[in-house]
């Protein structure tokens, strides 16, 4: 008799450290690349890979402290989780992630982009205490071996077990229908001035 196949076992994750930030940032700003929101940001594509490598790093910076922000093994997917409590923006943070557009060619679309984070940042502030999910992203060549829901399962069954919420901005309209196979519903729509939506979504526990 013929052995049965076997199911393949679930990509391998860790929580990330500081010295993954260098291979982090840059896996981040390809994920990113064609993103509507960093398309709006730089119209630029060499302009917007600095300062998507700029961004992400600050980003991690603020986010690796919580202990959340969950890797696979060999960096080509990442979620930068924040507990509760623990997802806002400071003034200190907003100032490093402002200066990640200090581009010369990316000045004077600053304000309109600070604009736009505000009101993204306000909505996020209205939701329950809740894991916010900053980041998923997944180097483009590794698209597709299930490395996003590698690394988004660690916290979502934290929040199951817990019985608390999570939530999410997508700039990705494609993306709504992949959030919800895990449980995430558009909740309001966040319209950027003179650019495209983004689309708050929440996670109640199963």
């Amino acid at each position: 008799m013929g052995s049965q196949p076997s199911l393949a076992a679930p990509p391998k994750v860790r929580r990330a450290g500081a010295t993954d930030l260098p291979l982090l940032a840059p896996m981040l700003a390809r994920a990113f690349a064609d993103d509507p929101i960093a398309e709006w940001v730089s119209p630029d594509p060499a302009a917007r890979m600095t300062m998507l490598e700029r961004f992400n790093a600050a980003r991690l910076r603020h986010m690796l402290p919580h202990g959340e922000v969950w890797m696979s093994i060999g960096g080509e997917a990442t979620a930068v989780w924040a507990p509760p409590e623990r997802g806002g923006t400071t003034p200190r943070h907003e100032l490093e992630l402002a200066a990640s557009m200090l581009i010369p060619r990316l000045l004077p679309r600053l304000p309109m982009v600070k604009r736009g984070m505000e009101s993204v940042e306000a909505e996020h502030r209205r939701q329950p205490p809740h894991y916010y999910l900053a980041v998923l992203g997944t180097n483009p060549a590794a698209q597709g071996r299930g490395l996003g829901a590698a690394v988004l399962a660690p916290v979502l069954e934290q929040c199951d077990r817990d019985g608390i919420g999570a939530y999410l901005e997508s700039s990705k309209e494609r993306n709504l229908d992949y959030y919800a196979r895990f449980g995430f519903q558009v909740k309001t729509t966040l319209p950027m001035p003179n650019g495209p939506p983004m689309w708050g979504m929440w996670r109640d526990p199963r």
